[in-house]
């Protein structure tokens, strides 16, 4: 990878660039919870999903909020094991080799497991930014500005690869960033963001290396 490509990436992690073995916190939370899981997965994203560390306050605001009992919140659950899809690091050092590549995940502090990543997808990606981490979750377009505060650039120059329409896709369009959605056969569920905002499809991450790669070329000309 060289030390600074053109373009910028950010990769969602879950969903994207593989799938955790068994349930996170999040899902044990989803589980336990009498309300709707979406309306569950709302709340998590922002409370949860947002704080650098699991404290007592915390666990009593989530709890209520989520009308689970405190003492059954699983405090002692361990992260789940996190394996790439088949694939990835190929489609990654295709990526990495005409952007500097980046992750943008919605994670808890219990499930973010930075170093681990870092193992499984280095020397292609050049940073990480958990939610618990940037203090922010996507679909907010804090998230995004995070990533290109970082790299010193605006969103405008920024493309995100992800799987979540809503957080993945409208949120990096509504962040001024450009966009590619990881369908995985999924129907397209607004057809004219694809037109107005130009979101490009893919079916895995190795497809959307190749829109990486030919949207690379088409700058360089």
């Amino acid at each position: 990878m060289t030390s600074r490509p053109g373009l910028l990436v950010s990769v969602d992690v879950g969903g994207t660039l593989g799938m955790v073995d068994g349930p996170g916190l999040t899902m044990r939370l989803v589980e336990a919870s009498p309300l709707p899981p979406a309306r569950t997965r709302a709340i998590l994203r922002s409370s949860l999903h947002t704080r650098p560390a699991l404290t007592d306050a915390l666990v009593s605001e989530v709890c209520e909020a989520v009308q689970v009992p405190t003492e059954t919140f699983p405090r002692d659950a361990p992260p789940a094991p996190f394996s790439l899809y088949p694939g990835v690091t190929e489609a990654l050092r295709r990526i990495s080799a005409v952007a500097t590549v980046a992750t943008l995940s919605n994670v808890t502090c219990v499930d973010a497991d930075t170093d681990g990543l870092r193992t499984l997808l280095s020397p292609w990606v050049s940073d990480f930014f958990p939610s618990c981490r940037i203090g922010h979750t996507k679909p907010d377009p804090r998230a995004f500005q995070a990533v290109t505060d970082h790299f010193a650039t605006d969103p405008g120059g920024l493309i995100h690869i992800g799987d979540d329409w809503a957080c993945d896709i409208v949120g990096a369009i509504e962040a001024g960033a450009s966009a590619v959605w990881i369908s995985r056969g999924r129907q397209v569920p607004d057809e004219s963001l694809l037109v107005d905002h130009g979101v490009l499809v893919a079916n895995d991450l190795a497809a959307a290396a190749t829109h990486i790669q030919h949207l690379a070329a088409r700058s360089a000309t």
